[in-house]
């Protein structure tokens, strides 16, 4: 009779929350823009950002290994050391250099292979350069500069009347990750950032704040519906939404562009629910401040949707921005966001980026749902 009794109140609530998730769910389907945004829009995106883009480079961390101690080689790295391009670690060993690049520690790899002095002599001296192909765009761009600071080094050599000697010299380069050099490659998995935005941040905000300008919250404030039921009711519809966006956007990312997919499905899929919780718990809160549409659609676009396009590394690279702003985009969750995609794309399974950027968005999923239960708790009482 007593666990019969203690289970109601449960059961009452699990009814409440279907109904208002059936609610919500009748409501997407009823307007267009939820469809457009939540299926055409991912699409859209898609091909648009699947082409390639320029742009340019500044202090591009790179590891250089000289396996011999000798002036030559100290010569030919000094143009990686002096550039505004580079910012040049140096490393004792390749297994170093290439754990490094592994964590995204570095981009690129600049190797002076042993008997490099002596291969110089001959004319026929080696320069190896690796570059991390996450990046299509940036791979093109380090390559090029790594050129450059080479030739500014003949140049130098040549001055001295050491022109014949370093005339021969090449360069080996390959970049990993992404052997085709495709920008669409690095591009395509940071669409997923922008769907999840779209979907989770904006359209929640919107219906949320819509709701506010309607009266519909002060009717089922007479109602036994308690904060966190409403907040499970607006969000169960969006997260099914953002996820079949996320779908749609692998689908693409493997049938239209050839993306692939290294890392697990299992793990990609589970930090994209993390992200889209983070995303809805964004839309929530603005939604409960404002209680506008016009304001929350504009807040909303300040705060996820401008910083998950500029300031996550989808577009550019995070390491050539100014340092102040390079602590800011730490506030920002698309960033770890962009980082976990491209590492499970186009990497795979790297646990030492998987787990940090992971636990980030988990306490950021945690607080801001925390925060919007708060909210609308202050508004029912």
């Amino acid at each position: 009779m007593n666990a019969a009794s203690d289970n109601r109140p449960r059961l009452a609530a699990i009814k409440r929350m279907a109904a208002l998730v059936r609610k919500e769910t009748y409501q997407v389907f009823r307007d267009p823009s939820s469809i457009a945004i939540g299926i055409v829009m991912p699409m859209i995106l898609l091909v648009l950002f699947g082409y390639g883009l320029s742009f340019d480079l500044k202090n591009l961390p790179i590891a250089v290994v000289i396996e011999e101690s000798s002036a030559e080689a100290s010569e030919v790295t000094s143009g990686f050391r002096l550039s505004d391009y580079f910012s040049a670690r140096p490393v004792k060993t390749m297994a170093e250099a290439e754990r490094l690049m592994l964590t995204r520690e570095v981009s690129a790899i600049v190797r002076v292979p042993p008997d490099f002095a002596r291969d110089l002599g001959r004319g026929q001296a080696e320069l190896q350069v690796l570059v991390h192909g996450t990046d299509a765009n940036t791979a093109r761009i380090a390559l090029a500069y790594a050129q450059g600071a080479v030739a500014s080094w003949q140049a130098r050599e040549a001055a001295r009347g050491n022109g014949q000697t370093v005339a021969n010299i090449a360069i080996d380069s390959r970049i990993w990750f992404n052997e085709a050099n495709n920008s669409s490659y690095f591009l395509v998995p940071g669409l997923i950032v922008l769907v999840m935005t779209l979907i989770g941040a904006l359209m929640t905000a919107l219906v949320v704040a819509r709701e506010w300008e309607r009266g519909t919250f002060e009717a089922l404030f007479v109602t036994p519906v308690r904060p966190i039921e409403i907040l499970v009711g607006k969000t169960v519809p969006y997260f099914v939404l953002g996820m079949a966006g996320l779908a749609l956007c692998v689908i693409g990312a493997r049938l239209l562009f050839g993306v692939p997919l290294r890392g697990s499905l299992a793990i990609l899929v589970i930090v994209s629910m993390l992200y889209l919780l983070v995303a809805l718990g964004i839309g929530l809160l603005i939604s409960s401040v404002t209680r506008s549409q016009f304001v929350a659609s504009q807040i909303t676009m300040i705060v996820t949707f401008l910083p998950a396009m500029m300031l996550s590394g989808f577009l550019f690279d995070i390491a050539s921005t100014p340092w102040p702003i390079q602590v800011i985009t730490h506030v920002f969750p698309a960033r770890y966001f962009v980082s976990l995609l491209q590492t499970l794309f186009l990497a795979g399974d790297i646990w030492s980026v998987i787990w940090p950027n992971t636990a980030v968005l988990a306490v950021m999923a945690a607080v801001l749902m925390g925060l919007s239960v708060r909210a609308t708790r202050k508004e029912l009482r």
